[in-house]
């Protein structure tokens, strides 16, 4: 079930509808960072772009407990604040953000990214551009800084098993991504980062949006697979850059939040690998929850995550896809304290 909680948009007469349909649709989806999401959306709303009606923006909140942070989003104007009663995951939210869009491009930003001055306007030239010189354009990836202004990589090669097992051996700031050494041009890649991910619309609608079978992670590798298989191109643009303030790499990974990731790892797999490897990983899986699980009894902090990730990678190893995805939305409802990145400071 959802509630409508503000809808601030200016009225539009039938004639001032076609002459005001946004180029750019931008989506956030938030979960328990309400304070990072009415930053950003603050930025967002101050942009020509948005003032003049060419952008429009969407927040999608994914069973957040209340703040009165929703008060001040809906006091902001022109932004559509949607709220779900549960979390349906990162995937599903999108999807449904996007059936409230009208641009011809959607925008993807994560709450906790910080915008520099003019990019919204920068980017409605980019996509002008981008429409008229690249019709087979689908995805951009956006560039990415850390809050120190360094580079954060935001793209990388599709994960198979080999790039995956040798990845553990890499730091985690590039087990998925590589840095671009393009020389500051748009070029071709493999997948891009959901942060800061732009999307033209037909392709969007040709793919039918994420798959929901990723609640959370690889859902933007997965699109972007699905896409060059459908014959639109995915690139990055390195010339636009947004900070990305807490990227998962930067964080220590609870128990709870492993098992969203490995199961959606193994949802990739099993979607694109051969049963041999997809089965191999689960048992890579497995193994690892039994050693992790034997550490946190060993340091007196033992949990039932660990016993819950073994049980995901058996899920997979059976091929029992329902219960894997059950067992992922039941922990959703503890994720709250992990993603709490509230500010301070209020």
């Amino acid at each position: 079930m959802s509630v409508v909680t503000a809808l601030n948009r200016r009225h539009r007469s039938s004639t001032d509808r076609e002459v005001l349909t946004p180029l750019v649709s931008v989506v956030i989806v938030n979960f328990c960072q309400w304070e990072n999401t009415l930053g950003l959306a603050r930025q967002l709303t101050e942009s020509i772009s948005h003032t003049t009606g060419l952008a429009e923006l969407i927040i999608i909140d994914n069973g957040s407990p209340d703040s009165p942070v929703v008060d001040e989003l809906a006091e902001l104007g022109g932004c559509l604040v949607h709220r779900f009663r549960n979390n349906l995951g990162f995937a599903r939210a999108v999807n449904e953000a996007a059936l409230r869009t009208t641009g011809e491009w959607i925008l993807l930003l994560n709450p906790d990214t910080s915008l520099p001055t003019g990019f919204l306007d920068s980017l409605s030239g980019l996509c002008r551009t981008i429409s008229d010189d690249s019709p087979r354009t689908g995805v951009v990836g956006l560039g990415l800084l850390h809050a120190d202004g360094s580079p954060q990589a935001s793209s990388g090669p599709i994960p198979t098993f080999h790039r995956t097992l040798g990845g553990l051996f890499l730091p985690r700031r590039i087990r998925k991504c590589r840095h671009q050494t393009s020389g500051g041009e748009r070029t071709s890649v493999d997948w891009v980062t959901g942060c800061g991910m732009l999307i033209r619309r037909d392709c969007w609608q040709n793919l039918n949006g994420f798959d929901p079978s990723f609640f959370l992670y690889y859902e933007d590798a997965d699109f972007c697979t699905r896409a060059r298989e459908h014959g639109w191109e995915v690139t990055h643009e390195p010339s636009l850059t947004l900070k990305h303030l807490h990227p998962l790499h930067t964080r220590p990974v609870p128990a709870p939040l492993r098992l969203m990731t490995r199961h959606a790892l193994l949802n990739f797999a099993f979607k694109y690998w051969n049963r041999r490897h997809a089965k191999t990983l689960a048992g890579i899986v497995w193994l690892e929850a039994v050693l992790r699980g034997m550490l946190a009894g060993l340091s007196g902090k033992p949990t039932n995550a660990h016993r819950e990730i073994r049980r995901l990678a058996a899920d997979w190893w059976r091929d029992d896809v329902c219960a894997a995805l059950g067992r992922v939305e039941a922990t959703a409802d503890t994720l709250q304290g992990v993603f709490a990145n509230e500010s301070p400071q209020r």
